[in-house]
């Protein structure tokens, strides 16, 4: 056709050469090249443009890159509960794990270790799982009352499952959502590092320092957020404190 592998639009369209060819394909090609170079404006700049599902746009966008990109699945009820504006990325990722049930719990590490102690470090009275932890121990059963039972009422739960549907239900109370699922989140970091801790020959905090440092944290957050000016997030932390039993 006498086009260079390497050759642009603009060289295939206006350089001169031979466009009649005895294979059919190549009159083809020509034909498209003709219907490009009618398009043309010559006197005008080249416009770049982002080939989305809804059209060509001018702007790049990330989120409908993604929504190309990305295999679509079955949407995941508790995602909301996890990943939301202003969650802390360590505090949410340790929760994500735990959400899978994918933490080293010993109720999983006996499966291919067999012999190890699998009880609960916190309280010495159950064997260790990912739903003893948070919250049917003693221990961080207290924990999670101390810190949510003011914000849950009726509502409050120590049960896995019904916590996750907690977290999960759309609330109109961004307050009350947000302190309640970082509360959540909070806490399972922290006992997961101290359990680690204690695992590693630590000694345990005291019940009331643990209470101490993750309300801490909690207030720690809120009031930086109160410093941002959130919508709707203004009154935060005298939501929190009002919430104190």
């Amino acid at each position: 056709m006498g086009i260079r592998n390497e050759a642009t639009v603009e060289e295939a369209v206006l350089k001169a050469r031979r466009r009649r060819h005895r294979n059919t394909l190549l009159t083809e090609v020509e034909a498209e090249l003709t219907k490009v170079e009618e398009k043309i404006c010559k006197n005008s700049e080249d416009v770049c443009l982002w080939k989305y599902k809804s059209g060509f746009k001018e702007k790049f966008s990330t989120r409908e890159t993604w929504e190309l990109l990305r295999e679509e699945h079955t949407h995941c009820s508790w995602g909301r509960g996890i990943w939301f504006a202003q969650a802390t990325p360590k505090f949410a990722f340790l929760t994500w794990l735990a959400m899978l049930n994918r933490l080293a719990t010993m109720d999983r590490i006996e499966k291919w270790s067999q012999g190890v102690d699998v009880t609960c470090v916190l309280c010495k009275s159950a064997g260790e799982s990912r739903n003893h932890l948070f919250f049917e121990c003693s221990y961080t059963s207290q924990l999670w009352e101390h810190l949510v039972k003011g914000i849950l009422g009726r509502d409050f739960t120590t049960d896995w499952s019904e916590v996750v549907v907690l977290l999960s239900r759309v609330d109109n109370d961004k307050k009350r959502s947000f302190c309640t699922r970082y509360a959540f989140q909070a806490i399972v970091h922290t006992v997961w590092m101290e359990r680690n801790k204690i695992r590693h020959g630590e000694k345990p905090l005291p019940l009331e320092v643990m209470k101490k440092r993750i309300d801490k944290g909690v207030r720690n957050k809120l009031s930086i957020m109160r410093l941002k000016g959130g919508k709707g997030m203004e009154n935060a932390l005298q939501y929190w404190f009002s919430t104190r039993v």
